[in-house]
């Protein structure tokens, strides 16, 4: 198989350089407002901490999104009032004042050229993809509510040269994915929803070619943890012709292909009823009571713990195609990364229904692992005992499966590609390069030629 790279470079010399002179100015920018106003303790001090948290603002402002950035712009506007009142209230020498105010902008500026570097890294992860010869893409009309007719892929595929085939009633995805590629078709995306993706990913992999995500379903969860702009449908088409090609991880059980992830036990009984499709949230408040608690009808899954000891009577059992972020706020419930090469086990243990609401409360303060019941871990292999057939919700599709279970992980089996504008990145993802340190540590790093993620 081909190998394509996910690892984000380090900063380039440039980027280092940059880093270097941002911190450098501030401390000189500091250091001349401190001689200017040497000799009054008190404006001393209000004129460097002013400078000091204007600059420091400018830096947040400029790496920062949401209520942080907002804090930011109000921390620069603090700032430069105190240096403001200092400057009025003094008998000012205009030229150390405009020096320092230009030593500022360059620390700024150097910040704005360093701090660009980890998103934009992360984004161009991958090699450059070459243009296909016979790209090919599928798509389930009914999918996400008829995504694909209300975007018209059929006809943006047609006058872009992609071979569009519309999936009929009674059609075999899988086997139309292998008569493209025994047609030649040399990239072959989907546009439909993540069980689909499985699908053609899967017969993808097995020839080694490039797959093409099209977030035409109902959620993309998959979509977004490639980075993709789950909201720019058609724009998901420059895959094709002007994308990046990364090589990510593919999971199975029993033998089935899933891309995110198989859950059983509460969740999985909640999968198979047939109001879920329609209505997930209100569907599993209603089922959840009369699935956990001493009057529930037993789960019987059974494995074996990290520890090495055996665990009965998990609720809930979660495998997935690399580990979710599930603590923290930022990011929560998607993947920072999928080329890991890992599953994520999750398995929580329920006796009641106080011990619902404990968990609940504890996941909105992002303190799971202070819950009794709950374990998490990350593995190549898993499997689960029981006495009989298992129900699974695998990528949101019900199954019944005969035990054992299964669980294994591929690792880099698939090619995928994405646009070269799309985001690049999930927001699990984005919280560890952009908000997940403080800028000045941040820009430490950088200067110290230590590369983001590895």
């Amino acid at each position: 198989m081909t190998s394509t790279s996910t690892q984000v470079r380090g900063p380039s010399g440039l980027e280092r350089v940059a880093a270097t002179i941002a911190l450098v100015a501030l401390v000189a920018a500091i250091a001349i407002v401190a001689l200017t106003v040497a000799g009054n303790i008190a404006n001393l001090v209000a004129a460097s901490i002013g400078l000091g948290i204007a600059i420091v603002g400018f830096w947040y402002s400029l790496s920062r999104q949401g209520v942080v950035r907002v804090v930011a712009l109000g921390l620069i506007v603090v700032g430069i009032a105190l240096v403001v009142w200092v400057f009025v209230g003094g008998e000012p020498d205009y030229w150390p004042w405009v020096a320092a105010a230009m030593v500022a902008a360059v620390s700024v500026g150097a910040a704005a050229y360093a701090l660009r570097g980890p998103r934009a890294r992360a984004r161009s992860a991958g090699l450059a993809a070459p243009k296909p010869r016979h790209p090919v893409l599928l798509m389930n009309p009914k999918s996400g509510g008829g995504k694909a007719e209300k975007f018209e892929l059929e006809r943006e595929c047609r006058e872009r040269g992609i071979e569009p085939i519309v999936l009929r009633p009674g059609d075999d995805l899988r086997q139309l994915a292998e008569d493209a590629v025994a047609r030649g078709a040399d990239v072959i995306g989907m546009a439909g929803g993540d069980g689909s993706q499985a699908v053609v990913g899967t017969v993808a992999s097995a020839h080694d070619i490039p797959h093409v995500v099209i977030p035409a379903g109902t959620r993309n969860h998959f979509a977004l943890d490639l980075g993709l702009d789950r909201d720019d449908v058609v724009g998901a088409l420059d895959a094709y012709e002007d994308g990046v090609e990364r090589a990510i991880d593919l999971a199975e059980v029993n033998g089935r292909v899933f891309v995110n992830n198989a859950s059983l036990g509460v969740y999985a009984k909640i999968v198979q009823s047939p109001a879920y499709r329609d209505a997930k949230v209100q569907t599993a408040l209603e089922m959840l009571p009369d699935l956990v608690g001493p009057d529930a009808e037993p789960i019987d899954l059974r494995f074996t713990g990290p520890d090495g000891e055996e665990v009965e009577g998990a609720v809930v059992v979660q495998v997935s195609n690399d580990p979710y972020e599930l603590r923290h706020s930022k990011g929560r419930g998607t993947r920072e990364r999928v080329d890991l090469g890992v599953l994520g086990v999750l398995a929580v243990n329920l006796s009641s229904a106080s011990d619902v609401q404990r968990l609940l409360s504890l996941q909105a303060t992002g303190q799971l692992d202070r819950f009794e019941g709950w374990r998490e871990w990350t593995t190549e292999r898993f499997e689960v005992r029981s006495e009989g057939p298992v129900e699974v919700g695998v990528d949101g599709e019900a199954l019944t499966m005969d035990p054992p279970l299964a669980f294994a992980t591929r690792p880099g089996a698939l090619r995928v590609r994405i646009p070269r504008h799309a985001p690049g990145l999930s927001p699990a993802a984005a919280a560890v390069y952009i908000t997940s340190a403080t800028t000045v540590r941040q820009l430490l790093s950088i200067a110290a030629g230590r590369a983001e993620a590895t």
